[in-house]
């Protein structure tokens, strides 16, 4: 941090602030890229606890991954002491990821006390790296190197650097390459917006395009290239995709609220879907649970607008839907589906 220009000076000095600290919805990583954070456990109090296990999972549409490197009880923690890991994850799935992470301890009275934090962040675009070598034994001139995108995407070439009116490349103005020499060439590819909500569509598409590439000869001969059409390993969402449209940021301590959630189905046949709500220790859902949804085909969605309330104040993880295909008799569980920050509307007054 010392070297780094965009801190403040004396900022390696400094211990975890907020600087550091993740915020509850972080933003885009990019398909393709490696997510790595930096997880602390502080024992903040006067006592030291014991049994302590730190757990990182990452909770995706189709599967949830435990990160953490080590899944040993740590026997005690004293105070102003730490447990430090970090965990990697290469992002191989498109939509929503929300890192969970669980503490749970042992106080000196004996008490086991469990406590968990939420953190999201989405994945969208599709960045393709593609790298070329001259193996000749002479130099070549690169006419064009371009992707030709499938009919599900839209492609934006990353090879150039905007100035004024016109892009310049980034290799300069005279394309050469050099014999053994290599270059990359960077894509974005993003979904068209008429397959992006078809969740169903989009998960069975490996096919991303096909690079064109033409160069000249010392001597002036013209060549060209076409490779086949480039794969991507497809995202899973599983048959059924359960995913949130509408849920406030804040609510009021056991006062009703409301969520709309979204159901995809993303199997290819027609499911007829029935939802059950189940209760947790802090998260009440109001309405009558086991009632039938109806028929769902293949690829097409329907919004469930849904009302629950919280008894538990602080940051709670929305839990304790099961949706269930009567044909096949097959349920599917949706549990820490996003957080509600439950806050109590009365302030007390100090006399």
């Amino acid at each position: 941090m010392k070297e780094d220009p965009s801190t403040i000076k004396g900022a390696e000095a400094l211990m975890l602030g907020e600087m550091l600290t993740l915020p509850q919805n972080f933003g885009n990583i990019f398909l393709g890229e490696t997510f790595s954070s930096y997880i602390s456990v502080h024992n903040d109090s006067t006592q030291e606890v014991k049994d302590i296990l730190v757990k990182a999972d990452l909770q995706t549409s189709s599967q949830r991954l435990n990160l953490s490197a080590s899944n040993n009880t740590v026997t005690e923690l004293k105070p102003e002491s730490c447990i430090d890991d970090v965990i990697h994850h290469e992002v191989k799935e498109i939509g929503t990821h929300i890192l969970v992470c669980a503490v749970s301890y042992t106080t000196q009275a004996g008490e086991k006390l469990y406590f968990r934090k939420f953190f999201k962040f989405q994945t969208d675009e599709v960045f393709l790296e593609a790298q070329i070598q001259n193996i000749t034994t002479s130099p070549m001139f690169m006419e064009k190197v371009s992707l030709e995108p499938s009919m599900m995407y839209n492609v934006t070439e990353l090879n150039t650097v905007e100035t004024g009116d016109e892009g310049t490349s980034t290799f300069g103005k005279m394309s050469y390459l050099q014999p053994m020499d290599t270059r990359q060439y960077l894509y974005c590819l993003k979904p068209k917006s008429e397959f992006a909500e078809k969740a169903g569509v989009i998960k069975g598409v490996t096919v991303i395009g096909k690079l064109d590439i033409v160069w000249k000869t010392n001597l002036g001969e013209k060549g060209r290239l076409q490779t086949s059409q480039l794969q991507r390993m497809a995202p899973g969402y599983g048959d059924v995709r359960l995913s949130l449209e509408m849920i406030p940021d804040t609510v009021n301590l056991e006062e009703p609220f409301d969520i709309t959630c979204k159901i995809t189905n993303c199997s290819e046949r027609t499911m007829d879907l029935v939802l059950e709500m189940c209760n947790t220790r802090s998260i009440h859902w109001c309405g009558v649970s086991g009632r039938q949804l109806g028929k769902v085909s293949p690829s097409a969605s329907l919004s469930l607008p849904l009302k629950l309330l919280s008894s538990v104040q602080g940051l709670q993880s929305i839990s304790g839907l099961r949706l269930t295909d009567t044909f096949l008799k097959r349920t599917y569980e949706y549990d820490d589906i996003a957080q509600v920050c439950v806050v109590c509307p009365y302030m007390s007054r100090e006399s």
